[in-house]
């Protein structure tokens, strides 16, 4: 019996001895700064559809000439062009508000060559005022097709290669590159910055929203989850959970730097409707920046639930009050002609989206300004 128990207690305390050699899985190590060594290389794809989305914006804002006729065709070639066209990775929903009869590459197409926009009940197609093309309702088309993109097709993009697993670094720099930046983190889209180094279409708007003494903005924010998710890929599994959480933080920021652009939209727009006998280039500059707002709000709609923080009904209730509503005319006009009951509608929306993303009272006042423009970076 006694033999037994010495046995016994050999035993636990073999397999206490083992259990104790092993050792605690290392925390990750993140560098400070994102490999680029094969950057080009791996995001020549994602590279391509920002370029597809450049040109399709070029042929789009040959309307603001008031004398020129933007061709229908011409938007629908440009959207189908290349592999993988915009047509062939954007929402299905935007696709047909896009492409259809009645949709919006017609409706710019017939505003164009117009002539001069005069804001009120609709008459004839629309045309340009101050240097901005218009629907007869207001409605900055250019922004739905080009704003309205960064989530339909931009963001869209992203989400299927997150979906489609394949976790490797390749996968990381296609999303840095979709996402609009570079592995050297600009913090800046301003001609400043070299054109293989600056940030376009979404990091190019988080710059604008981040005071570069800021170390806790959006922009330095999603920089430092790129470094951490890069860094969790080359670890290995062991860390899916890092490589998870990066990836998280990575689609909410994206996201909050839109939505701290329309904020910043509508900032403008109060700032400019709001002044006693504005001129026509301040009311085109207004209804410019109305258009840019409902764009990237628009944008996101449809795009999955569990792959966004605002959902449909939000988005609708805020294109209601930008007086663009997802499911009838709009009447943008409105803000022009009528704007001291108008203006009130897009403080609503500032304190809705204040409110679903949990933005500070000081960031939405931060949101005001262009901080790449004033801090001349």
């Amino acid at each position: 019996m006694v033999r037994v128990t010495y046995l016994f207690s050999f035993i636990l305390l073999f397999f206490a001895s083992c259990k104790k050699k092993e050792s605690p899985r290392p925390d990750l190590i993140i560098p400070s700064t994102y490999d680029g060594a094969n950057f080009d290389i791996n995001a020549s794809v994602q590279a391509a559809v920002l370029d597809r989305l450049a040109s399709l914006t070029r042929e789009a804002q040959k309307g603001r000439n008031p004398s020129v006729v933007v061709n229908k065709t011409d938007l629908d070639n440009l959207f189908r062009a290349g592999n993988p066209s915009l047509a062939s990775i954007i929402t299905s929903y935007y696709k047909a508000r896009l492409e259809g009869t009645g949709g919006w590459f017609e409706e710019l197409a017939k505003a164009s060559g117009q002539g001069t926009y005069s804001p009120g009940p609709p008459t004839g197609e629309g045309g340009v005022l101050g240097g901005y093309l218009f629907d007869e309702n207001g409605l900055e088309i250019e922004q739905l097709i080009e704003k309205g993109q960064f989530g339909a097709t931009l963001y869209k993009h992203a989400l299927d290669l997150i979906d489609a697993g394949n976790f490797d670094e390749a996968f990381v720099d296609k999303l840095l590159a979709i996402y609009g930046a570079k592995p050297n983190f600009a913090n800046s889209g301003s001609n400043n910055v070299p054109a293989n180094a600056r940030d376009r279409f979404a990091a190019n708007y988080a710059a604008r929203r981040s005071d570069i003494n800021d170390n806790n903005s959006l922009y330095i924010q999603i920089k430092n989850q790129f470094i951490k998710l890069q860094a969790a890929v080359r670890a290995g599994s062991a860390y899916n959970q890092e490589r998870n959480e990066a990836i998280s933080q990575i689609k909410l920021l994206w996201e909050k730097a839109i939505a701290a652009t329309a904020i910043n939209y509508c900032h403008s727009v109060i700032a400019t409707l709001s002044q006693t006998n504005p001129t026509d280039a301040q009311k085109g500059s207004a209804l410019h920046a109305l258009g840019e707002a409902i764009g990237f709000i628009h944008g996101f709609r449809t795009i999955p639930q569990n792959h966004k923080k605002i959902t449909d009904a939000q988005i609708d209730e805020i294109l209601l009050l930008f007086n663009a509503p997802s499911n009838a005319t709009p009447t943008c006009y409105l803000f022009v002609t009528d704007a001291i009951n108008q203006l009130p509608k897009l403080q609503q929306a500032i304190a809705k989206l204040q409110n679903i993303y949990g933005f500070t009272n000081a960031e939405i006042e931060s949101f005001k300004n262009n901080w790449v423009a004033l801090q001349s970076r």
